[in-house]
C-alpha cells in the first residue's frame, strides 16, 4: 500500500510510524485508519522489525477522530446511525487492539496534544515518552460520548480507578508534568530530542530475545484479569517455548562457554 496519511521508516530493526496529517493535528480519518491498520499488520508480521515508535507530524500527536467523520455520522439517515456507529467501532477497536497486542515493544513519542482517541492511542502503546509541549485530554464527555479507544481500560491501569474517573468525567487537559507525576507518561524530554530518544529506547529494547519479550508482553497484558494460577499456567507454556528458541540456546551456550573458560 502507498501511504499518504502516515509515514513508515525502518532503521536498525526499529520502525518509526508517523501520523502525517499535520494540518488536521493528525486526526484519524477513515483513510488514515486504513493505512494505519495496514502498517501495524505489516510491522507485526515482519520478524526483522524488533520495536516500534509511534509519533505525530507537526505540532500535535493526534487530535482524535476527524471532524468530517462526525459530520458524516450526524447526516446519516436515522435508521443507519446505530449500525454505522457499530461498524466504525469495530474498526477503531481492531486498530487499538493491533497496537496494544503488537508482539514487540511499542513506544509513543508524544510531541504535542493527544486528545480523545489520540490520548487512547498513546495509552495503547507499552511506553510513553513526551516532550514539554505534550498534553493529554480525554475529551469525549464534551461531545456526549464515552472513551472508545481503550481509555476506560488503559487509563485506570496507569493512574488508578478514581483518578481515571476524574480525568474522564471532567475531560480536562493534563499537561506533561502532571502526566509524568500521575504515571501517564514514563519519560519527559525536550521536543528536539524526543524522536531520537524514543528511537534509542526502542533500539535498546530490540536487543533482547524477541520470543521471550513477545510471550511476556502477551501474559502481562492479561495479568490484571487473570488469577495467579492462570499466570503460572500461561507462563509455564511460554517458558517451554522459550526453552526451544534460538535466542535461549545461543545465550546459554555463550554463558556455559564463558563459565568453562
Amino acid at each position: 500500500m502507498d501511504y499518504t496519511l502516515i509515514e513508515l521508516q525502518i532503521d536498525h530493526a526499529v520502525a518509526t510510524l508517523t501520523l502525517n496529517r499535520p494540518d488536521k493535528r493528525n486526526a484519524f480519518s477513515d483513510q488514515m485508519r486504513t493505512e494505519f491498520i495496514h502498517a501495524l499488520e505489516s510491522i507485526t508480521a515482519d520478524k526483522a522489525i524488533k520495536a516500534l515508535v509511534l509519533t505525530g507530524a507537526g505540532k500535535g500527536f493526534c487530535a482524535g477522530g476527524d471532524i468530517s467523520g462526525m459530520q458524516k455520522r450526524m447526516n446519516a439517515p436515522a435508521g443507519d446511525v446505530g449500525f454505522n456507529g457499530w461498524h466504525r467501532q469495530q474498526r477503531v477497536h481492531y486498530t487499538q487492539s493491533l497496537l496494544h497486542t503488537c508482539p514487540k515493544p511499542v513506544i509513543a513519542a508524544v510531541n504535542g496534544a493527544a486528545s480523545g482517541l489520540g490520548a487512547d492511542t498513546a495509552l495503547a502503546c507499552d511506553f510513553i515518552i513526551a516532550s514539554e509541549w505534550a498534553s493529554f485530554t480525554w475529551s469525549y464527555i464534551h461531545r456526549g460520548i464515552i472513551p472508545d479507544g481503550g481509555g476506560m481500560y488503559f487509563l485506570p491501569r496507569r493512574v488508578g480507578l478514581s483518578k481515571a474517573k476524574q480525568l474522564i468525567f471532567s475531560g480536562r487537559k493534563v499537561d506533561v508534568d502532571e502526566a509524568l507525576a500521575l504515571g501517564i507518561v514514563d519519560r519527559k524530554t525536550s521536543a528536539d530530542a524526543l524522536l531520537a530518544q524514543a528511537q534509542a529506547w526502542a533500539l535498546e529494547l530490540s536487543q533482547v530475545s524477541s520470543t521471550a519479550l513477545a510471550l511476556t508482553k502477551t501474559i502481562l497484558n492479561q495479568s490484571f484479569e487473570m488469577s495467579s494460577h492462570d499466570v503460572f499456567a500461561q507462563g509455564s507454556q511460554a517458558q517451554g517455548i522459550c526453552y526451544t528458541s534460538a535466542e535461549h540456546r545461543a545465550s546459554v551456550e555463550a554463558f556455559l562457554a564463558k563459565t568453562a573458560g
